[in-house]
């Protein structure tokens, strides 16, 4: 997240003080290319491993603060957006011989450390895009890393935007929201790939880790739902992109660029064109008070600034690969930094995704030296987003014009050529074997971590979501610690735990959203044939606007069927009979305080709405009796609590 000493106050005396010291610090890296002051003759790499955090239920835990605390002298763990979030950063290592394997081991140290810490606060790490269980409802500021820099990126990023945050992502399934902060983003994790870079070829290998982001990302998709809903194979990509999505609606209507974006064409010679794009095209959003610096003052020293300014301001600007200034044991240098990788499924599937990309980013310099000049950009970028929405069942538009799948393009072009790549360099052969091995075989079983959470939910169909969320967590954070690669898993499965009651603490959980509802004027009879036709003995009545505006039972309708064959429907409409203030819950609302409205008032459905009266599902006593039921089946059988779910028919249960 960049440096956290940041400004809380936002004059105008002192963005303009800052946006001076930003100007200032480019004119200062434009002397350094100059002056040739960068590290020579090495090839560094890197990495940043961001995390979940989740307690025994397989629920996001908040307790990043008080783990921090317990790994206070690891300077490597730092913290994220989230309390339920943290990030490693990683050694940086020379490219060649046995840094693969180093960057393996010190992850698995990593995650050890971190893993024994949280142990004693009942919470573990789980590597992955986007955490199943992970709810709308973990999103807010009581569970924002208390670090001003967050809460000051959250007040300037809401004041540009003019509101809140719109989250429309339209996959197999649709989500639709709209928030009032950036916590949106804390759902997304990654493992982030540093690529350290001459300035003089800096272009070349910008440009050509921008080609080859598509068939990378498509063969480690591992972020397919958000709230429980199927939306692309990556669904990071299209979420980072709204979360932080900073445009007014002016901007937008004239289609400005958004903050997180894959760029918008090729650079042609320095990393400085990135940098004043950016200053151009993005408003000031954060600035610090840590502006003694001037940065030619120091170089006229001998000395190597910080650049402190411009690293801030470029730190609030999430290209898909960012052009990176570093210092390092007194000697400034450039990275590439490739931010599309998401966490997981393993650590080995990590490495295996940074392997291939570095092995690319090797061979195809030599290949491709101006690639900028045999692949459209366009082509590129569509490339990426067919990527992240398809995985590996993308099709791109490659070099020279041709159509190719994702699959083909990897396994009989790009795998060859990083293996090549990573043997020039000095990596060691058996870890070369080791890793793109890996690779390859998540590619030919078609098994991404995407595509293993889609097929097993798919044999988990009749259960509630929540349970089949935290099944599927559980399964893949078993599979985890085991460290096979994702490409070996079998699908998960529904399983009762010990905890499995924390998927009915509140009916958000475990109401059904899939409801048939009519309008207050449509007739009794479209409500009758509707009751009839779906086995429901309730529907919801709502407005155009989706508000709940009463309910129609069964119990009402029986006085109008007894009257007999003189009834004539067409006279009556729903607003007749329905119950026009019913009972109703909110998705917050405990399970058991459902249950105490249900028999105080003898009904048995219970509306679910917003804080608008905006109809969100419904509870019914079945979906009761449903929990009911699990509690005497773990009773009276006494079963292995760690079970499978015995399957069930499908058939459906008609609603009370």
């Amino acid at each position: 997240m960049g440096d956290q000493s940041v400004a809380t106050s936002a004059s105008e005396t002192r963005m303009r003080a800052f946006t001076r010291a930003v100007l200032e610090d480019v004119h200062g890296l434009e002397k350094m290319i100059r002056l040739d002051c960068f590290e020579k003759g090495v090839r560094r790499i890197g990495a940043e491993q961001e995390m979940f955090l989740v307690d025994a239920s397989r629920q996001p835990s908040p307790v990043a603060v008080e783990l921090l605390e317990r790994l206070k002298e690891d300077k490597r763990i730092t913290t994220e957006l989230a309390r339920f979030n943290l990030e490693a950063n990683l050694t940086p290592q020379v490219f060649g011989d046995r840094c693969l394997r180093r960057m393996e081991d010190e992850l698995e140290e990593l995650l050890a450390k971190v893993d024994q810490a949280a142990a004693g606060i009942g919470a573990s790490s789980a590597l992955t895009g986007i955490l199943p269980t992970l709810r709308l409802a973990h999103l807010h500021l009581d569970n924002m890393t208390p670090n001003p820099r967050y809460f000051e990126l959250n007040r300037a990023a809401s004041a540009l935007a003019g509101g809140n945050f719109n989250i429309v992502i339209k996959g197999l399934d649709e989500i639709d929201i709209s928030h009032d902060n950036v916590m949106l983003e804390s759902a997304n994790t990654s493992f982030q790939v540093h690529f350290q870079v001459a300035p003089n070829e800096f272009a070349m290998l910008y440009n050509l880790a921008q080609a080859i982001s598509a068939p990378l990302l498509a063969a480690a998709v591992n972020s397919p739902l958000l709230f429980g809903q199927r939306l692309w194979n990556e669904t990071r990509v299209a979420l980072f992109q709204r979360s932080v999505d900073a445009r007014s609606q002016a901007h937008k209507l004239r289609a400005a660029p958004p903050r997180v974006s894959f760029g918008h064409a090729w650079i042609k010679d320095s990393i400085l064109e990135i940098y004043k794009d950016d200053i151009s095209r993005f408003r000031i959003m954060l600035s610090t008070d840590n502006l003694d610096e001037d940065p030619r003052k120091v170089l006229a020293e001998g000395g190597v600034p910080e650049l402190r300014a411009l690293r801030m301001h470029t730190s609030t600007v999430w290209r898909w690969n960012r052009a990176c200034y570093g210092v390092s044991e007194g000697k400034p240098h450039l990275r590439i930094e490739n931010r599309i990788l998401p966490s997981g499924p393993t650590v080995l599937d990590e490495v295996a995704n940074a392997a291939f990309f570095f092995g690319m980013m090797a061979q195809l310099a030599d290949v491709y030296p101006r690639i900028d000049e045999v692949l459209a950009f366009d082509d590129a970028k569509n490339n990426f987003y067919a990527a992240a929405r398809h995985g590996l069942h993308a099709q791109f538009t490659w070099i020279g014009g041709k159509t190719v799948t994702a699959h083909d393009l990897i396994v009989n072009e790009l795998l060859p050529a990083a293996r090549e790549g990573l043997r020039t360099h000095g990596i060691d052969k058996a870890d070369i074997d080791r890793y793109l091995g890996v690779l390859e075989a998540r590619v030919e079983s078609q098994q991404t971590g995407s595509n293993w959470a889609l097929k097993s939910l798919s044999k988990m169909a009749q259960a509630p979501i929540d349970v089949r969320m935290r099944s599927l967590t559980a399964a893949m954070h078993a599979n985890q610690k085991s460290g096979e690669p994702v490409h070996s898993w079998a699908p998960a499965e529904l399983h009762r735990t010990r905890d499995w009651f924390p998927s009915y603490r509140t009916l958000g959980q475990f109401m059904s959203t899939e409801l048939f509802t009519v309008r207050a004027s449509d007739p009794v009879e479209l409500a009758a044939q509707v009751m009839d036709w779906q086995e429901t003995r309730h529907v919801p009545v709502e407005d155009d606007n989706g508000k709940l505006v009463g309910l129609l039972t069964i119990r009402a309708l029986l006085p109008i069927v007894a009257r007999g064959k003189g009834v004539n429907f067409q006279e009556w409409t729903v607003q007749d009979v329905m119950l026009r203030d019913p009972v109703k819950a909110h998705s917050d609302t405990p399970t058991l305080t459902a249950l105490e409205l249900m028999r105080e008032h003898n009904i048995g459905c219970l509306p679910v709405v917003d804080s608008e009266d905006r109809l969100l599902g419904a509870v019914t006593v079945y979906d009761l009796l449903e929990v009911a039921e699990k509690v005497l089946e773990d009773f009276l059988r006494g079963e292995d609590p760690g079970a499978p779910l015995p399957r069930t028919s499908g058939r459906g249960v008609p609603r009370d």
